[in-house]
């Protein structure tokens, strides 16, 4: 089968906007619904697609984390090269830890943090990620049992020193929270595992901003813009969003 690789997305708006970081193994698929909601109410939305993401699972073990780190800045000069100069960064998962260091590294009007990592996790957790994408791209590409078994022992055999690259850069930015100066809202889902759980408690009681808030969904998961919470966690955006110091 034929794969159509996912693409960025750009709804143009307002002049507030809001940049959208899908996590690792992901896609702006999975926040398109969010980027589509905040678009009807009146916001700016782009959503970039990291190298190598949509693309067979070997490719990932290939690239470094900066790849994506990058991809994640171009979307914010693209909006600026564009003409926003308000910008509010809205990360799921690793797409979290890099709304985060954008918060650090650049001026932005505000960062939503959903379920980041922010305490690092093991390579090998970063590897059943990869695994658990390879083995659903390879299913929908239609190759059989045989075939897929036999890809995912080659895949074991590859170098993953990647994934701990990948590790070190989400636990720099946690080591650097303190010099975010930008309102943060940190959204969790419940049923999340205890990493990500704990890894929100770590970014609220370090990000130095008053105006910082803190909600847990109790009947969501990992990738809240596609939970059975979904409809709450975007009116929950657009009010976070609502309230920050937009100076048009």
């Amino acid at each position: 089968m034929k794969m159509i690789p996912p693409q960025s997305f750009t709804y143009e708006a307002g002049k507030r906007a809001v940049l959208l970081l899908h996590g690792f193994t992901g896609n702006p698929a999975d926040v398109r619904k969010l980027g589509r909601y905040l678009h009807e109410k009146g916001y700016t939305c782009h959503a970039p697609l990291y190298t190598g993401h949509g693309h067979p699972a070997e490719e990932l073990l290939e690239l470094h984390p900066e790849n994506w780190w990058r991809d994640a800045e171009e979307g914010y000069r693209l909006l600026i090269a564009k003409g926003y100069t308000q910008i509010a960064v809205v990360g799921v998962s690793l797409g979290a830890v890099f709304a985060l260091r954008l918060g650090v590294e650049y001026p932005v009007t505000g960062v939503v943090s959903m379920c980041a990592p922010i305490q690092g996790k093991s390579a090998n957790e970063l590897y059943e990620r990869v695994v658990s994408y390879a083995k659903s791209y390879k299913t929908f590409e239609g190759k059989s049992p045989d075939i897929l078994q036999k890809e995912l022992q080659e895949l074991d055999q590859r170098p993953r020193e990647q994934l701990s690259h990948l590790q070190d850069l989400i636990s720099d930015v946690g080591n650097q929270l303190q010099y975010l100066q930008a309102p943060v809202a940190v959204m969790q889902g419940a049923l999340d595992q205890p990493l990500y759980v704990e890894s929100a408690a770590v970014i609220y009681e370090k990000v130095p901003d008053p105006r910082k808030t803190y909600t847990l969904y109790p009947n969501s998961g990992h990738i809240l813009t596609l939970s059975p919470e979904q409809q709450t966690v975007f009116e929950d955006t657009e009010h976070f969003l609502n309230t920050l110091d937009w100076k048009s």
